[in-house]
């Protein structure tokens, strides 16, 4: 990781100054609109604000955006699992301007954060106790086959917690596994957000984040273990591609 300049503290404090007022005030009329929506039109209303979020971060901070086979996501109204790898808070507001709606997995800590969590829970994501990991698995299986049932695309980090830039971390199962007994396909995707705007940093460093989407993978009569090994084999090639 490079080291921060005084300007880019100054670009980040700057960015921070309009996320936090704009949120407090953007999830209060959330809380307030949302109970008297449908979820798919409260998905919409809700994630308005990411489109808020990326602008100003490219605006604040020179962070960009350029996306590789978009064409590979499935049209609206198709239930399909999405797994991506975990380096940078930038996924959690990107990704819900990439795939609208969906159901994100994540753990139920980040419901607690005040205004944002709390709005964030109005759209029903599969919120696991990590701490309980057989509970968890029947969870996102119980859960997810509900979202695929209703056409809702669920995304899921199957590396399970942030891994840092250059490292590949280990890929769990439930996606795969979710997408066999569902018999829906898998989308890969993988990105490099984390060099830009690393975990839990408060600085950002200008630049474009590569976003890579794969061809789905069909599920359909293969086993979870043929389908996990096709996804990351995918995954962790072009992770190495975009470390280049």
């Amino acid at each position: 990781m490079s080291k921060a300049t005084p300007l880019q503290y100054l670009r980040a404090t700057l960015y921070y100054t309009g996320f936090y007022p704009v949120t407090i005030v953007y999830s209060l009329l959330c809380l307030l609109l949302g109970p008297l929506l449908p979820f798919r039109a409260r998905f919409k209303l809700f994630t308005l604000i990411n489109y808020f979020y990326i602008g100003w971060l490219r605006l604040c901070c020179g962070v960009r955006v350029r996306v590789e086979g978009r064409e590979h996501l499935p049209a609206n109204g198709t239930a399909y699992v999405a797994v991506a790898n975990h380096q940078s808070e930038w996924e959690t507001l990107y990704f819900q301007t990439l795939i609208r709606p969906q159901a994100v997995v994540l753990k139920r800590e980040l419901l607690k954060i005040p205004f944002f969590g709390w709005a964030l829970g109005m759209l029903k994501p599969i919120a696991l106790d990590r701490s309980q990991r057989r509970g968890a698995l029947r969870q996102l299986m119980a859960q997810g086959r509900e979202k695929l049932a209703n056409r809702i695309p669920v995304l899921i980090f199957p590396q399970g917690t942030r891994v840092k830039v250059g490292d590949m971390g280990r890929f769990n199962k439930g996606a795969a596994m979710l997408a066999v007994d569902s018999e829906v396909p898998v989308v890969p995707m993988v990105h490099n957000a984390g060099r830009y705007w690393p975990g839990k940093n408060f600085v950002k460093f200008p630049g474009t984040v590569e976003l890579r989407i794969g061809a789905p993978v069909e599920t359909r009569g293969r086993s979870v273990e043929d389908v996990h090994a096709e996804v990351v084999g995918w995954m962790e090639q072009q992770m190495r591609a975009i470390d280049a």
